[in-house]
C-alpha cells in the first residue's frame, strides 16, 4: 500500500470539520440591526411553501387587452424564468385560457418578516422593459425607500428609444471600484448591472455611441430612469454597463429581469394571498432536533462498531451534510439558493443514509481482511478497493434516478404535460438534494476518507489490528 504523510489526517480532517462549520452555520456579522452574511449557512435557506408557507396571486392583461395563448404561455415561462433565476423550485404555475388568468404560487423569501404578498409578486410580475434614450429628461420625482431619488416617466426627446432589451444576450450583476464615496459604494466598490450584446445590439450600440459621444444617453427599466451616463467613447465590443445607487441585491435582481426578458404585456394582480404552511416552523424545529439525534446515534454506532473507521467516517459524514448543505444555500456562487421543500429534506436524508452504507461497506471490508490474517497495511489497501465497486454501483443507481427526476420534473419539464405542472417542484427538490448528497457521498465519504484511512496507519500509535476491526490485542 502507497503510504500517505501521517500530517495529511489531521489538515483532511480539520479542513472537513472547518467546512462543515462554515457551511452549516454561515459566517456573517452585524453592523448595527443590519446583518452581513459572508457565507451563507442553514438559516439562508428559502424553505419551501409546505414548510414556511407562501403566496398566492392570480394575473390579467392590464386594461381591456385581449391577450392570446401564446402571449399567455409567454408570460408564463418569463414568470418561471425569474423564479428559477431566483432560486425558488417550489412553485406551482398555471394560464387559464378561457379567462386569461396565470395563476402562481411560491414561497417566500428568506429573512423576509413582514411577509407582504403584494411586494413578493412585484418582482416576477414588473414588465421589466429595458430601454436606452436620449438626454435624461423626466415627469416626475419620488422619494425611494433608501432617501435616494427615483426619476419616473420618460418625457421629452427620451420618448425615442434608441434600443431596448432584445439587444441584449446577458445581464450580470457585477462590482467596480468607486472612489466617489457615494452612498451608493460600500468599502470603495459600487454594485452594477454588465450587459453583453448580441451581434445586431453590438452593432446598434457602436452607433448610438458614436451619434451621441460626449452627450447623455439614459437607461430605463420600465418607466423607472436606472442611469443617466454621459457617452465618452464608441463602445464597439458589446459591452455595456448600467450603474446606479444598486445594493448587491438589486444589481443581481434586475440582471435577472433582464435575462428573462419583458412579458409580453403588463400584468394587472386579480388577487393575492398569503398561503398557510402544511408543516410549520415547529416541525421544522422538531425534524432538526430528531436529525441531530439521529447523526449522533450514527456516530456512537459507527465508532463502536468499527473503531477509528467509524471516527473517519463520522468526520467524512459531516462534511457530507456540509457539502449538501452548502449545495442549497448559496454557499458556492456558481450553485445558487436552492428552495428547500419536505420531499427536499427526504432526498437530504436518503442521501446521508447512503453516505455511511458506504462507509459500512468500506469497514467491513478491512475488516474482513484483519480477521483473514492480512498485514494492516494490506488489509487497508485491499479493503478500500474491493468495496469500491460495490459503492459505485449503489451510488450510481441513485445518480441516474436523480438525473431522470431532474430532466423529468425541473425547468425543461420533458414530461410535466404527463405528470401534471403540479408536481413539478416538489419531485425536482427531492431529485435535486439526492443528487447533491451523492455527489458529496463521493467526494466525502469515498475520497476523503480513505486519504485519512491510510495517512492514519502511519502513526505508530494507531498500528493496531483491533483499531481497524482485528482481534483484541492484535
Amino acid at each position: 500500500m502507497k503510504r500517505i504523510p501521517k500530517p495529511v489526517f489531521f489538515i483532511v480532517a480539520l479542513l472537513i470539520l472547518a467546512f462543515a462549520a462554515t457551511s452549516i452555520f454561515g459566517v456573517s456579522y452585524y453592523v448595527g440591526d443590519n446583518k452581513q452574511t459572508i457565507i451563507k449557512g442553514l438559516g439562508d435557506i428559502r424553505w419551501g411553501i409546505d414548510i414556511r408557507g407562501g403566496v398566492e396571486a392570480t394575473f390579467k392583461p392590464a386594461g381591456d387587452y385581449n391577450a392570446t395563448d401564446q402571449q399567455l404561455d409567454s408570460a408564463k415561462a418569463i414568470i418561471e424564468n425569474r423564479m428559477i433565476s431566483e432560486g425558488i423550485t417550489d412553485y406551482e404555475l398555471y394560464a387559464d385560457y378561457n379567462s386569461d388568468r396565470i395563476i402562481v404560487r411560491f414561497p417566500w423569501k428568506d429573512g423576509e418578516t413582514e411577509q407582504d404578498p403584494a411586494a413578493a409578486i412585484e418582482e416576477i410580475s414588473s414588465t421589466a422593459q429595458l430601454t436606452f434614450r436620449p438626454g435624461q429628461e423626466y415627469t416626475d420625482v419620488e422619494l425611494g425607500s433608501d432617501g435616494s431619488y427615483v426619476y419616473k416617466t420618460p418625457k421629452g426627446d427620451t420618448e425615442t428609444i434608441l434600443m431596448d432589451g432584445s439587444a441584449v444576450d446577458s445581464a450580470q450583476a457585477g462590482v467596480i471600484t468607486n472612489n466617489s464615496g457615494s452612498s451608493s459604494t460600500t468599502g470603495g466598490s459600487q454594485y452594477v448591472v454588465n450587459l453583453t450584446l448580441n451581434s445586431e445590439g453590438a452593432e446598434k450600440f457602436a452607433e448610438i455611441t458614436s451619434e451621441y459621444n460626449g452627450q447623455t444617453v439614459s437607461i430605463w427599466m420600465d418607466e423607472v430612469m436606472l442611469s443617466a451616463p454621459t457617452v465618452q467613447t464608441v463602445i464597439s465590443d458589446g459591452k455595456a454597463q448600467i450603474t446606479g445607487n444598486f445594493t448587491a441585491e438589486e444589481a443581481t435582481s434586475l440582471a435577472n429581469k433582464i435575462n428573462a426578458g419583458a412579458l409580453p404585456f403588463q400584468l394587472e394582480t386579480v388577487s393575492s394571498g398569503s398561503i398557510s404552511s402544511t408543516l410549520g416552523s415547529n416541525s421544522l424545529t422538531a425534524m432538526a432536533y430528531a436529525g441531530v439525534i439521529a447523526l449522533i446515534l450514527i456516530a456512537l454506532f459507527m465508532i463502536v462498531m468499527y473503531r477509528l473507521p467509524g471516527l473517519i467516517a463520522v468526520v467524512a459524514l459531516l462534511g457530507q451534510v456540509g457539502l449538501s448543505v452548502a449545495a442549497i444555500s448559496g454557499y458556492f456562487t456558481v450553485l445558487p439558493s436552492f428552495t428547500m421543500t419536505l420531499p427536499g429534506i427526504a432526498g437530504l436524508i436518503l442521501s446521508i443514509g447512503m453516505g455511511v452504507d458506504a462507509n459500512v461497506i468500506t469497514a467491513e471490508r478491512i475488516k474482513e481482511e484483519m480477521i483473514s490474517g492480512r498485514t494492516m497495511d494490506g488489509a487497508l489497501d485491499r479493503g478500500t478497493k474491493h468495496s469500491l465497486s460495490a459503492i459505485i454501483d449503489g451510488n450510481m443507481t441513485i445518480i441516474i434516478v436523480s438525473i431522470i427526476l431532474l430532466l423529468v420534473f425541473g425547468p425543461s419539464n420533458i414530461l410535466s404535460w404527463l405528470f401534471g405542472a403540479s408536481t413539478t417542484g416538489t419531485i425536482y427538490s427531492f431529485g435535486y438534494t439526492l443528487l447533491m448528497g451523492v455527489i458529496s457521498n463521493f467526494i466525502m465519504g469515498v475520497f476523503f476518507s480513505r486519504i485519512m484511512l491510510k495517512s492514519s496507519a502511519g502513526f505508530k500509535f494507531l498500528r493496531h489490528k483491533w483499531l481497524y476491526g482485528g482481534a483484541k490485542g492484535e
